[in-house]
């Protein structure tokens, strides 16, 4: 369920036309639906109803400072992977307390920013980090909340980049590995052990994959309890997918009474870290027909949004639906729908059955909301897009269009030059 829906045939976000937003705000433009949030995170939050839990959304997925505030006035925590994203989260309000730091490559700086500001857990991901991590918590005269990102080997049957808890992945530690880094992390003054976490990929839809890895870590938390370990929480991670094109993911009451199930007579907390479910659906991207060309057999709507905007279809062959915001008719027929980037990988959709747009049409991006601003780059020296969120009838501009002078801030034509010492010659 969304908020982007017709009315007397035009597309509307909520209660507001959004070619009166491309109007306003000009495009390539992203528009976000608060309604559609809200909705989204009651759901699931509602899903969860009886089990003592935090969700805790996953910033990586749309890190808008409005979003952030959004989220945190509903009570949700955030999981992050840097220290700039927990950086965010605190100027939107969030509750450090509520935040979950995982991530492969922390650094000392990194690590010190969130033992500060006294988050709820790091999740650590392998053994040299644990001994960074303890450390640091020793030079800063603090204890480091610790839990250890387990490996489950649990294959969730999604796009081979999005999938993270398998063998090969850079993820995580081997369950053999865990029960060694947790009796060293037990015995270590600076550290706290707080937890157990797994996240095992993302856009997954079906249950089996989260339900085979919750068995695969209760077990080993039932052998560190035995051993004395005693878990304050399970992080299960997020992942849950959505509908781009034919998925049919489970409903979250669905996934919520299988994850009640599976932590049955678990007295801890249980932590989940969704991203997508709760914003994928809650944004679209808005686009304007530059110019319609055929080349052979093939035709193509060039487009003012590109790979820099929207990189998915590029990166993952990701479907995203696409359709007029307007209500001119147009015949039907197959479009390659491309960008102004110099790239033949510079495409929105290929091949795609659709009404056959014209110059100045304004085409709509569903589904855009997660991993779309948040993965745009200058790419092609092309200023990223502006944001805005609908509420009712109101319209926000929270995040203004960079602009060509924007690109080039922080550089110099002719920097100042810093001489250095050449090496010494050694023996």
């Amino acid at each position: 369920m969304n908020h982007f829906q017709r009315t007397l045939g035009s597309l509307h976000a909520e209660k507001i036309p959004l070619d009166g937003l491309a109007r306003a705000y000009g495009t390539p433009l992203y528009v976000y639906s608060a309604a559609t949030l809200r909705r989204h995170w009651k759901v699931l939050d509602r899903s969860l109803s009886g089990l003592r839990h935090l969700v805790c959304y996953a910033t990586k997925a749309n890190a808008n400072l409005a979003i952030l505030d959004l989220l945190a006035r509903m009570g949700a925590g955030f999981d992050i992977v840097s220290g700039g994203e927990l950086y965010r989260v605190l100027k939107a309000g969030g509750d450090p307390h509520k935040v979950v730091f995982s991530g492969v490559g922390k650094t000392d700086e990194e690590i010190a920013f969130a033992l500060s500001q006294e988050v709820k857990c790091l999740n650590v991901e392998s053994g040299p980090e644990l001994a960074r991590v303890s450390v640091v918590a020793r030079r800063l005269g603090l204890r480091a909340p610790i839990a250890l990102r387990v490996n489950p080997d649990v294959d969730p049957k999604t796009h081979p980049y999005i999938a993270t808890g398998l063998k090969k992945s850079k993820f995580g530690v081997s369950v053999d590995d865990a029960r060694r880094l947790y009796g060293l992390a037990a015995g270590d003054p600076a550290l706290d052990v707080r937890g157990l976490a797994c996240h095992i990929g993302s856009q997954i839809t079906t249950v089996v994959p989260f339900l085979d890895a919750i068995a695969r870590v209760r077990k080993l938390a039932g052998e560190l309890s035995r051993a004395g370990i005693q878990l304050r929480h399970l992080d299960i991670g997020g992942g849950l997918g959505i509908q781009y094109k034919d998925e049919n993911p489970p409903h979250p009451d669905e996934y919520g009474a299988a994850v009640k199930g599976a932590m049955k007579g678990f007295r801890g907390e249980v932590i989940l870290e969704p991203g997508r479910v709760l914003v994928g659906n809650a944004g679209v991207l808005l686009t304007r027909v530059l110019y319609v060309k055929t080349s052979g057999r093939k035709r193509f709507a060039v487009v003012d949004a590109a790979m820099n905007d929207l990189v998915r279809p590029s990166l993952y062959g990701a479907h995203h639906d696409i359709e007029q915001v307007g209500a001119e008719p147009r015949p039907a027929g197959t479009v390659d729908v491309v960008g102004p980037v110099c790239e033949s990988s510079d495409f929105l959709a290929q091949g795609r059955k659709m009404p056959v747009p014209e110059a100045g049409d304004l085409l709509c991006v569903r589904s855009a909301g997660a991993y779309g601003f948040s993965m745009s780059s200058n790419y092609n020296a092309r200023p990223r897009s502006a944001e805005v969120l609908v509420d009712g009838e109101t319209a926000y501009l929270v995040r203004k269009r960079e602009t060509w002078p924007d690109l080039v801030r922080g550089e110099k034509a002719r920097p100042a030059g810093r001489r250095f010492p050449a090496p010494r010659r050694i023996g």
